[in-house]
């Protein structure tokens, strides 16, 4: 049984991680034979949503410590992550990994980074030539952190752009597609990236987990 470690940035789409995508994400891993265990960096959250209102509050809230409402308490800080212990890592989208997992939000470009703690996981598993995924915003991640990667957001014109500004390539897509760049083993699809349904999206999700388990048992 394949072992993946997914990654998530808070619980909520504005602040943290998608739910609807993580969940699914983890629904579509255990469904399709694998195992999974959730991490996330034990750091503050850069904003707090009221997600009723759509509005920052003046809160402060611990990115583990919401992730864990995904989890349901079965969750170890990034901190601990060693690639060799997982065959493959996804990040779920949700503007966590755009606030929380790298400053994307919030930059004009040139400043863009990704956390180190993020950046350096990623990097471990591309040493060691094991499956990264990442869905809907997520991919801007990837692009900041591997040189030339090809990764999709969808068609989203914006995120395209700041993609490869950074110095990624991006491909558009439409709805279950799933993008493989074969040289850094990285799986990428839109998601809510794209005004879909939970159908829809619960199809994203398992498209892109069944084709890295497919790739990863020698399937073709």
């Amino acid at each position: 049984m394949k072992k993946f470690a997914v990654i998530l940035s808070g619980c909520g789409v504005y602040d943290g991680a998608e739910i609807h995508e993580a969940v699914m994400t983890l629904y579509a891993i255990e469904k399709n034979g694998g195992l999974y265990q959730c991490f996330a960096p034990d750091i503050p959250q850069a904003q707090v949503v009221n997600h009723f209102l759509g509005e920052v509050v003046a809160e402060t809230r611990n990115v583990l410590a919401e992730s864990a409402r995904i989890a349901r308490g079965k969750i170890l800080p990034l901190s601990g992550f060693s690639a060799l212990e997982y065959d493959a890592i996804v990040f779920p989208g949700g503007f966590g990994a755009a606030k929380n997992l790298s400053n994307f939000a919030f930059s004009s470009g040139k400043e863009f980074r990704v956390i180190p703690e993020v950046a350096s996981v990623i990097l471990e598993m591309i040493a060691e030539r094991k499956p990264v995924a990442a869905m809907c915003i997520a991919p801007v991640l990837l692009a900041q952190v591997l040189d030339k990667v090809t990764v999709t957001v969808g068609h989203d014109e914006g995120t395209a752009l700041a993609i490869e500004q950074a110095g990624a390539n991006h491909v558009n897509t439409t709805a279950g597609n799933v993008m493989k760049d074969t040289k850094y083993k990285v799986y990428t699809t839109a998601c809510y990236m794209q005004d879909k349904t939970l159908v829809e999206i619960a199809e994203s999700t398992d498209n892109l987990i069944v084709k890295m388990l497919n790739d990863m048992n020698n399937i073709q």
